[in-house]
């Protein structure tokens, strides 16, 4: 499990057409991980648009994958303003010993929804959308900490303690010309490791759902 953290240029056609639709993205960036040709396989890359740029203003790109990539399949002169050295992440998170009890920073931009008549509806309260992240921690092996309270009463429960920005709705055209709209919101805070096996499975996986738009990567730094 690699991650990479590439900047690309907006002085580029090609590259200023991925930053604005993130389904051309995510097929740009997947050209670099299988061969030409050939589709790439399924789970193999996560990817994050960060609301960070470079030193010189370049969009920057979190991508995380199962194996190595070659950038130069991506065939785009330019595309690239910069590409960091991979990093291990499970020789640098030392996930083979990871304990209950370990605490991470994350980051998360995800698609916190729920299903209704059949149907998929972003939820645009802060309060759902805080609980939303909590039941998906519980799901996947961590726990956030919860805000200070006073005088709750019986019926009411601590808000987890996590920032959420950057709601957005994301827009990407499939190429047989069908259009994706899928509610988005960032997520920040620490987590504690409650279920080292499902822990690492969600580090791989991801969360939820748009992974083609850029959505699902729980990226962490440990806090030891």
């Amino acid at each position: 499990m690699f991650l990479h953290r590439i900047h690309l240029d907006p002085r580029c056609r090609e590259a200023r057409r991925d930053l604005s639709d993130p389904y051309q993205l995510h097929a740009t960036l997947c050209r670099a991980f299988s061969l030409p040709d050939t589709k790439c396989p399924g789970g193999e890359i996560l990817w994050r648009l960060e609301p960070e740029t470079g030193s010189d203003g370049t969009p920057r790109v979190l991508v995380q994958s199962r194996t190595l990539p070659s950038w130069d399949r991506i065939g785009v002169k330019g595309w690239l303003a910069q590409a960091d050295p991979p990093l291990d992440l499970r020789a640098r998170l030392r996930l083979d010993a990871l304990t209950t009890g370990q605490r991470f920073r994350f980051r998360l931009r995800a698609n916190p929804c729920v299903s209704r008549n059949g149907k998929r509806q972003g939820l645009l309260q802060l309060l759902d959308q805080e609980q939303w992240i909590q039941r998906k921690g519980e799901a996947h092996g961590f726990v956030l900490p919860k805000l200070p309270t006073f005088d709750l009463s019986d019926a009411e429960e601590a808000r987890v303690d996590v920032r959420v920005s950057q709601e957005q709705m994301l827009t990407g055209m499939q190429h047989q010309g069908n259009q994706i709209r899928i509610f988005s919101v960032l997520y920040d805070g620490v987590l504690t490791v409650i279920d080292e096996k499902a822990f690492v499975t969600v580090l791989q996986t991801g969360i939820g759902h748009g992974k083609a738009l850029g959505l699902g990567l729980l990226s962490v730094v440990s806090m030891a």
